[in-house]
This record gives structure tokens, sequence and C-alpha cells, in this order.
């Protein structure tokens, strides 16, 4: 570049040297060293001036080239980033999907579990309400048949003492004395038979009572288990542990 320079200000030289043609403004100046100078200058400029000229000759057709590219590149962009989301969002939906039937299968084992256990305790409930049925009627009979035989043994003792009073009666007819004691004897006897008989009686009620009263404990702490166990299980709280109840 510094020989472009250098020949641009001789040639500024030659023409301030020139010799004029009057009237005019023209001047006459040796060709041979002008154009050998004006060489000069076009060897020394850089081939990249000649390429901006070739680039400012088809700017048009390099800023149209860019254009397309540039829509090109932006449509290929749009179809690339469309794809991507389409894939995404078919990504997400599967895996919404995949989620969904992992949850519902997860509720429904859940409920199969909870419909297990509330099976398993109203089964439980149903062993232990037959056992207690059995139990009571076994008691009631055994008792039933102790009162029986209780009242039997008293009807017999009374019978016995009132046969007793009869003859010692019949046999002391003749002394008054005699028969009053009897009478007396024989209604203390009588008295006497009749309360055992009550109190027997009385212990064999108050005997079931208790053992009906446990197992109204027994059906009591059994249903309220249960109903908690519903409760929870309609909640969807935690799953129940019927087992542990049990044990204790």
């Amino acid at each position: 570049m510094y020989r472009v320079f250098e020949a641009l200000d001789e040639l500024v030289a030659i023409i301030e040297e020139a010799r004029g043609i009057p009237p005019t403004r023209n001047c006459i100046v040796p060709r041979g060293e002008v154009l050998e100078l004006l060489d000069d200058v076009r060897d020394a400029l850089p081939g990249e001036l000649d390429d901006a000229q070739d680039v400012l000759d088809h700017r048009d057709k390099i800023v149209t080239d860019a254009r397309v590219g540039a829509e090109t590149t932006v449509k290929t962009a749009n179809d690339q980033a469309h794809h991507t989301v389409s894939s995404a969002r078919d990504e997400a939906d599967r895996i919404l999907a995949d989620a969904k039937a992992h949850a519902d299968r997860m509720v429904a084992e859940a409920r199969a579990h909870a419909e297990h256990l509330v099976a398993a305790a109203e089964e439980e409930a149903e062993r232990t309400v037959a056992d207690g049925r059995n139990e009571y009627d076994a008691l009631t009979g055994r008792a039933r048949a102790e009162a029986d035989r209780l009242a039997a043994a008293g009807q017999a003792s009374y019978d016995r003492s009132v046969a007793e009073g009869k003859a010692e009666q019949e046999r002391l007819v003749s002394q008054a004395e005699v028969v009053r004691a009897a009478h007396a004897e024989s209604a203390r006897l009588i008295d006497a038979a009749q309360a055992d008989s009550d109190r027997l009686r009385q212990e064999c009620d108050d005997y079931v009572d208790g053992k009906l009263a446990d197992f109204e404990e027994t059906l009591s702490n059994t249903l309220r288990i249960v109903g908690r166990g519903r409760h929870q299980v309609r909640s969807g709280t935690t799953i129940p542990d019927y087992a542990s109840e049990f044990r204790r």
C-alpha cells in the first residue's frame, strides 16, 4: 500500500508541474510516465479490493442469496422446532399415560388389598361371633341344666322334707306340742330348701350374666375394630392392621 500512495503523489506532482493549455484548464502530461505510475498503482493495490469490487458488483445477488439462505435456515429451524415440540409432546403424553397406568395399577392393588383386609376382618368377626354364640349356647345350656338340677334337688329336698314332716306329723298326731313342733320344723325345712334353691338359682344367673357380659365386650371390641377399619379404608388415610388389634 505504501507504493500506491507514493505513485499517487508522483501523479499529483506531474499534473501540478504540467504545462497548461490556455485559455483552458487542461494541461499536457507525459503519457508514458503517467501510464507507468497507474500500472504501479494497479499492481500495488491488494487483491482484496478487487474482491470487494466484485462483492459490490454482485451485492444484490449476494443479499438475495443470503436472504434465501436465511429464510431456508429459519424454515428448517422452524420445522426442526416443530418436530422437536411434537416429539416432546408425544413423549410427555407417553410418560403421562405410563404414570396414569402405574397410578391406576397402584390404586387397584391398594383397593384389592383393602378389600382383602376387610373381608378377612369380616370373616374373623363372623368367626368370633359364631364362637361367642356357641359359647353362649353352651353356657346357657349348662346353666339351664344346673338350674334344673338344683331345682330338682330343691324340689326333691322339699318333697322329702314334706314327706318326713307328714310322717312325723302322723306319728305325733296325738301330741299337740309335738305336732306344732313338727309343723314348725317342716316349715323351717321347707323355707331352708326354698332359700337354697333361690340361692343356687341366683348364683347360676350371676354366672351366666358374667359370661354374657364378657361376650358382649368381645363383640363390641370386634365391631369397633371393623368400623374403624372400614372408615380408614373409605378415607384412604392408611391400611388398617386388623391382626395387631386381635393380638392385643
